[in-house]
This record gives C-alpha cells, sequence and structure tokens, in this order.
C-alpha cells in the first residue's frame, strides 16, 4: 500500500537480500551530482533509525550559515555536512590554510528520492517510487574495478610528529589545555579514484556504524565512522564521544580480551576520556533543560574490526527555543575531535597542524520530516577530490599530560591501517 504526501509518493517493497540491494543502491545514485548513504553495518547502535539511508538528487539546498536553520526547520528530509572549518563562523576562528578537497563549510538539500532500509523493508519516497524500485532492479551490481595503488604520504615525518607533541605537552604543562586532539594528514596527488568500490571495499575491511560515501559534485567523503556527533529523538539529544584506542589481537581471543580489558582500566585512556565527557556535559548544559545533562555510559569498550574503542554516552532534554545554529554553537566542533578549553584548543589546532582539516573532523548526517537527526564524526575517512586528484586521510588522537609521543603515532598509524590497505594493496 503507498501512501501520498504532500512532497510525493511513499512505497514499501520487501528485500531478500540487503548487501546486494545496498549494491544496487550505490551503483543507481552514483549518477546524481549530490547524494549521500548512510549504512549502519548492522552494528545496532542505539538509538538507531535505519540499517541504511540515502538521499539522492536536490530539489533545495542551502549553503550558508545565516540560511540553515529556516532550512532544516522545515517538515521535510535534509541531508548534508558540517565541515570542521564551520568554526570560522560559528567562533570567530580563521584557519588559513588552503584545503585541497574543498567541501564547503556546510551544504544540506532537500534530496529528490529517499531510501532507507528498516526491518527488512525498503521504503521509497519519491514522485514515482515504482519508477525507482524498477531503476534498482535493473542496475547491474559488478565486481568492484581495481583502481592503482594509491600510496598515502604523511604530511608530518615522524621526527616533526614527535616534536610537535613535545611542544602540544608544553603547553599543557603551562595551563594553556588540558587536552587536545592533534591530527596529521596522510595524502596523495594526480590520483584517478572511483569510489563507489572504494567504499565497498573499505566497508568489507572496516564495517561501521557510522559509515557513508557522500557525493557533493566532484567531492567525494568515503566514511569508515565509529563514532557519533549527535543525535535528537523528540527532545532528546545524545552524544557519544570516542576517545581511548587500542589494537585488536584477531588470532588469540584471549589475547584480545586482554587488550580489552587494558584499555578499559588505563589511567591514561580514562583521563582523555572523562575530560571530554565533562566537556560534552558543558556543550549539552548550554542547550537543555537545567539538570537533565546526566552520564549515560562512562568509559564504554566497543569492539571495531582494527580496534577497541572507549566510548561514553551523555544525554539531555534539549530546550524548547533552541535552533539548530545554537546548537551548533554550543557543541560543534565535537569535544572529541577538538579538546579542553575548546576555543584555546582549536587556536592551537591552527597553529600546530599543517593542513587544513576541512570536512575532516566534521560531520554528515540528516533531519527525518518530524524533526530528528542523526549525524555521525567525519574519521577514519577518505577525502578526494576528483577535479584535481588530491586524496586526503586524516588521523590524530589526543594528547594529554600522560601521553607518550612514540605510542601516539604508532596509533595515528593503527587508526590508517584499514584505509592504506584498501588504498594501497592493489
Amino acid at each position: 500500500m503507498n501512501t501520498h504526501t504532500a512532497s510525493g509518493t511513499i512505497a514499501h517493497y520487501a528485500i531478500a537480500d540487503l548487501e546486494v540491494l545496498k549494491q544496487k543502491m550505490l551503483n543507481w545514485a552514483s549518477r546524481f551530482n549530490i547524494f549521500l548513504f548512510l549504512d549502519s553495518h548492522q552494528y545496532g547502535f542505539q538509538p538507531q533509525h535505519f540499517e541504511c539511508l540515502l538521499g539522492v538528487g536536490v530539489r533545495s539546498w542551502v549553503d550558508d550559515l545565516s540560511s540553515l536553520d529556516a532550512f532544516v526547520q522545515q517538515p521535510r528530509w535534509c541531508f548534508g555536512h558540517l565541515a570542521y572549518d564551520l568554526k570560522e563562523e560559528l567562533h570567530g576562528l580563521e584557519t588559513g590554510k588552503k584545503d585541497p578537497i574543498g567541501f564547503p563549510h556546510l551544504h544540506f538539500f532537500e534530496p529528490e528520492v529517499v531510501l532507507y532500509v528498516k526491518d527488512n523493508t525498503l521504503t521509497i519516497e519519491a514522485t514515482d517510487p515504482g519508477a525507482v524500485w524498477q531503476a534498482l532492479q535493473e542496475t547491474i551490481v559488478a565486481e568492484p574495478k581495481m583502481d592503482h595503488p594509491v600510496v598515502l604520504t604523511p604530511r608530518l615525518t615522524r621526527r616533526a610528529y614527535l616534536d610537535a607533541i613535545g611542544h602540544l605537552q608544553q603547553h599543557i604543562r603551562r595551563g594553556d589545555c588540558y587536552e587536545i586532539n592533534f591530527c596529521q594528514e596522510l595524502y596523495a596527488e594526480n590520483v584517478q579514484l572511483n569510489p563507489v568500490p572504494i567504499y565497498r571495499q573499505l566497508s568489507a575491511v572496516s564495517p561501521a556504524p557510522f559509515a557513508a560515501l557522500y557525493r557533493y559534485h566532484n567531492r567525494y567523503l568515503i566514511s569508515a565512522s565509529p563514532e557519533r556527533f549527535l543525535n535528537k529523538k523528540g527532545g532528546q539529544l545524545i552524544a557519544q564521544p570516542m576517545k581511548g584506542t587500542a589494537r585488536r589481537n584477531l588470532q588469540d581471543a584471549e589475547k584480545d580480551a586482554v587488550l580489552k580489558r587494558e584499555l578499559y582500566l588505563s589511567t591514561k585512556e580514562r583521563s582523555e576520556n572523562v575530560m571530554v565527557v565533562d566537556l560534552v556535559r558543558n556543550d549539552l548544559s548550554q542547550v537543555c533543560a537545567d539538570a537533565s545533562v546526566k552520564v549515560d555510559e562512562l568509559y564504554g569498550i566497543y569492539s571495531f574490526p582494527q580496534v577497541h574503542q572507549m566510548v561514553s554516552t551523555i544525554s539531555g532534554t534539549i530546550r524548547p527555543a533552541i535552533s539548530f545554529s545554537q546548537l551548533l554553537q554550543a557543541n560543534f566542533p565535537m569535544g572529541s575531535m577538538t579538546g579542553a578549553p575548546k576555543l584555546r584548543v582549536m587556536q592551537l589546532v591552527d597553529q600546530y597542524e599543517p593542513s587544513a582539516r576541512g570536512i575532516f573532523s566534521g560531520s554528515v548526517g540528516y533531519f527525518t520530516p518530524a524533526g530528528d537527526f542523526d549525524f555521525n564524526v567525519v574519521i577514519r575517512s577518505i577525502m578526494y577530490n576528483a577535479d584535481n586528484g588530491y586524496v586526503s586521510c586524516q588521523v590524530g588522537s589526543g594528547i594529554t599530560f600522560y601521553s607518550n609521543a612514540e605510542r601516539e603515532w604508532e596509533e595515528c598509524l593503527l587508526k590508517a591501517a584499514a584505509i592504506r590497505k584498501v588504498l594501497e594493496d592493489r
């Protein structure tokens, strides 16, 4: 049975094979200049709206902060992104570095077609859902076309990275900050990538609960993000900062369990995590009702293909009059990718990181017609500009007084391992 709305028709279809359907959705979407595909990879992180979600085509759009609230408060689907460098408009902090990838600071679009999977059912919202369904049936699921190997070069040498950590720890000793998320870029130039097969390969190597493939004209984000930035369902806001990492040992279950336990008990990792939790609690308290902000889970350990991660969950009841831009003013960029105190840390990021972050450590996500939303943290991602052939992967870690610079370097390499495997092992 179909349902008719002001923007089109809603139709439901039973699905036989979810993975085949996802491949068809991606191949079909790739013909559009703008689309956003989001995939939970059946992790079941709560709250969860959909197994996967796709918005394609553009009815209308917005790309400036002053018009954002009026656009997203309409009862309709909106998809899009927030780049880290939106901090320039939100907080008056100029980055001063060129971003070769070139995503705008923000972009949201009302899609022509929305597809989502929930409870083994595909829902299509479109002017003609039947035509979309037929197009999906006719879409060929081809084997990924293998590109040439892409070798990523670190922007910082190991020595330069260690020196930067030393300088940042001097700032910590002086009391300038308590924790800073310091990132470095791995990059390649004059490259041609086929983003859909790359996304499929990355998903096979490193499936993640907040994965995304996003095309904005000839800019692409290929993401295996394990982290949620912010979720709104009804009047509740939920943030799930991720801070604390340990490698996996998939060859030995007992040793892997030991690594997981060591992460949970680590003084250094707990220190990182609780600082971010305190920061996020403060951020949420600026937009939530008095006494409603609480820590639902502290030091939760979640396992992913390459790493164990420490994740905490903080929630609060949003005040009725708060706009989305006010929420961003208080919470963006997210605490897990900045540090404490946030404004001073962002100044240090601009001082010591040699690359602009761009969309990295920003967010992609969506609004539902009911006004709920869900946004990830753009990490563990490949950024690609098809116009100039530039490929970027950025990785970082939280630096505190207790940090060991050599171990932070190794942690960055660990976080980049899945992406390097996909790009370099051909």
